[in-house]
């Protein structure tokens, strides 16, 4: 892998709309899925993001509409985050301090691990990794950040930095 990015602090980076593209593969089958939409990080009242993921998922041919929320509020450690599903239900640590991070989450007699990279200011990626007698997957999601014009958004750093919307 190349150099991450470091972020101060994941929930300023995260904030926003991103577009979403997942690949999933059944290493097991050979099976191969795909989803497209969007990731919106929005704000939540008591403090940190409400995670909310929508789009299509193509699996053998067949498209179906998905969606996942999740809610990511601050961490043990500044610049931290810890993730829950909706229900509340914890799911993983986030330390993107380094702009790397590995996570695992055990789901019954299965184990997810996922590693985090940041890219650069506009661009992040998940590789979760699924094992077990269940499941054998492997799921990778590139985000990249969703502009509506050169306005101003949260950059890696936490400040608000002026975004390039001409080179995209």
């Amino acid at each position: 892998m190349g150099e991450f990015w470091p972020v101060v602090d994941a929930l300023t980076y995260l904030a926003g709309n991103w577009r979403t593209e997942r690949t999933v593969r059944d290493l097991a089958s050979g099976d191969e899925g795909e989803f497209s939409g969007t990731t919106t990080f929005g704000r939540l009242e008591e403090g940190g993001l409400l995670s909310r993921e929508s789009g299509v998922f193509v699996w053998q041919g067949v498209p179906r509409p998905a969606e996942r929320t999740l809610r990511f509020l601050p961490g043990r450690t500044p610049g931290t985050a810890d993730v829950h599903f909706s229900d509340g239900r914890p799911f993983h640590h986030l330390d993107l301090t380094s702009g790397h991070h590995v996570a695992d989450h055990p789901c019954a007699a299965d184990l997810y691990r996922g590693e985090f990279s940041v890219l650069d200011a506009d661009n992040w990626r998940t590789v979760w990794r699924v094992g077990g007698p269940a499941k054998d997957l492997a799921l990778t999601t590139h985000y990249t950040r969703e502009t509506t014009g050169a306005g101003d958004a949260a950059g890696p750093t936490g400040h608000a930095r002026r975004l390039d919307t001409e080179n995209r």
